[in-house]
This record gives C-alpha cells, structure tokens and sequence, in this order.
C-alpha cells in the first residue's frame, strides 16, 4: 500500500455525493457513546436474566476482549492490507484503510464511522449469538471494548507521544508500519500477534527518526 507521497495535512476525498462523504468520518466520543451503553448494560442484563455469576461474567468479558486483539490483527493484516488486484476492488480497500495510510493524520477516519460500524457490530453479534447463545451477551462486549480501546489507542498513537515507557513499543511499531514497512507491524492495541505471526518490527536494530515521528503526530 505504497503512495507516491504521505499526506500530513489535508483528508481523502472518499466519495462525490456530500451525504455518503459525511457518514466516512466520526469523532471517537461518538463511537464511544453508542458502545458504552451495550458495553455496560449487556452484562448488567446477563446477570439479571440468565443469573450469569460475576466469575463467568468475568472470565467471558476478559476472553471477548483477548479476540478483539486477535480479530483485530487478522482485519488489518488480511482484510485492510488485502492485495486487490481490480480497479473495483482497490476502490473498497482504500476506502477501508488505504485512504488513513495515504492521509495519517486525518483524525476523523481513525475510528469506524457509525452506520458501517453499528451494521458491522449487529453480524458479529449475530454470529456470536448463534454459536454461543447468551454467553455471546458478555463476551460481545468485552469484544466491543476492545474494540474502543484499540480506537482510542489508535487515536493516541497518531497523537501523543506514549504517556508510559512500556508503550514505546506499540508507538514505534505502529510509526513504522506507516512510513517503513506496511508489511509488517499490523497489531495497534497489541504487538502479541505480531510476534506470535513473525510480524513484529526488530525495535533493536530500528533506527529511531524523530523527524519521522513528529510527521505522524498532531
């Protein structure tokens, strides 16, 4: 997903007609204000009507919340770094993700505007519910939060230099990802999955460029 040149101002044109435009950006507030209640009150209603105990709750919240970072390697590596070979398809992956690599700096594309992201959420769910049934109630929202988590990690990454030392390396991964090497460094609010699948950037023998970092941040 190479470009010609990196755009540190300015935003993708994603669509000719203004309606479609608006709906491909979002504030991360707003993603968080339609998720919180399900993250809050989905398990609140487990509890209440299945009298799921708060060990299971629990466990189940934790273990959505572990997929997430799972689901969200493979969505990145697989899916938003596809290699498309048709006009057609080139289309879709830059509008995915190809238009945020193009234009990093454009924070209104760094979360999932709503109606794709509420229409992507309700399959999920529904797969989830299918396969397993009212623990999907807790373990869907430990998905979602790792969902916001990584939204707001991801946020931050092209922000702010990391708050703590020990999230250096999510911030470095995630810079070279961009502008080195978009082959590798796929994990945002992990690199687990980066070292488990061989993706994961040797920081020891990366030189650090500050110029290159400051170009990423706001």
């Amino acid at each position: 997903m190479k470009f010609d040149k990196i755009h540190n101002k300015g935003q993708a044109r994603l669509f000719h007609n203004p309606a479609l435009e608006f709906l491909t950006k979002t504030h991360p507030l707003v993603i968080w204000g339609i998720y919180l209640p399900v993250v809050l009150g989905f398990p609140y209603y487990a509890a209440y009507k299945f009298e799921f105990t708060g060990a299971r709750i629990s466990v189940l919240f934790l273990l959505g919340m572990l997929f997430w970072t799972f689901f969200e390697y493979i969505m990145h590596r697989w899916a938003f770094h596809m290699a498309a070979e048709s006009e057609r398809a080139r289309k879709i992956v830059y509008v995915l993700h190809g238009n945020h690599h193009h234009f990093p700096r454009d924070k209104e594309r760094l979360f999932m505007p709503p109606v794709p992201s509420i229409i992507i959420s309700s399959v999920i769910f529904s797969l989830m519910f299918v396969m397993m049934k009212e623990s999907a109630l807790v373990f869907f929202p430990g998905f979602l939060l790792g969902y916001l988590m990584y939204g707001t990690m991801h946020y931050a990454i092209h922000a702010w230099n990391p708050p703590f030392k020990w999230m250096k390396p999510l911030w470095r991964n995630h810079h070279l990802h961009h502008y080195k090497d978009d082959h590798k460094g796929f994990g945002v609010s992990t690199t687990i999955w980066d070292h488990i699948f061989g993706t994961m950037f040797d920081l020891k023998k990366e030189k650090e460029d500050k110029e290159k970092v400051k170009e990423l941040m706001y």
